[in-house]
């Protein structure tokens, strides 16, 4: 297997990664895949055998149930080997701080998912898209709060647009 660095860090990835959107099954990702515990065992076995370090995931994936799976297929004993990346942002209850960037969703949406995979980090956690009611310095200074108390290794972005990215690098 291939292996690169993430970004500038000294964090080496997997040239290919694991994605668990398929995992669970539940509302809307019914549609797009209903893979269960042992089979999930069975595909990150798999692709641990063949040199993959890097799992993606999703706290909004089944709405939580890809991560519980993830983190039961990897185990504790594996923990170490491999690296999680999940992502946060999605709406995950129905109250007016269920969603977004803010710091109260974040630290909440970070503490449910380390619960969910059964680990006490994250090795890369991502803002899955980008929070125009939420301004970026409050973004960011939440993720820095969390890498600081060791939730977190890493962070970064999915789904932002080259400017969005840009307007939070600056």
């Amino acid at each position: 297997m291939e292996y690169r660095f993430l970004g500038k860090s000294g964090l080496q990835v997997s040239a290919l990664s694991f994605g668990t959107m398929t995992f669970g099954g539940v509302d809307v990702f019914q549609h797009i895949g209903t893979t269960g515990l042992d089979e999930a065992k069975r595909l990150v076995d798999i692709c641990i055998d063949a040199g993959v370090n890097l799992f993606d995931t999703a706290d909004a994936y089944s709405l939580g149930l890809s991560e519980k799976i993830l983190g039961e297929a990897i185990g504790k004993a594996r923990r170490d080997k491999v690296l999680i990346a999940t992502k946060g942002y999605m709406r995950m209850g129905p109250g007016v701080h269920d969603i977004g960037l803010s710091k109260q969703h974040l630290i909440k949406a970070v503490d449910d998912s380390l619960k969910r995979l059964g680990t006490d980090y994250i090795d890369l956690y991502q803002a899955h898209l980008y929070d125009a009611c939420t301004p970026l310095e409050e973004t960011l200074d939440t993720l820095d709060q969390l890498v600081k108390a060791g939730k977190i290794r890493y962070i970064g972005s999915s789904n932002f647009q080259a400017w969005q990215s840009m307007k939070a690098e600056a």
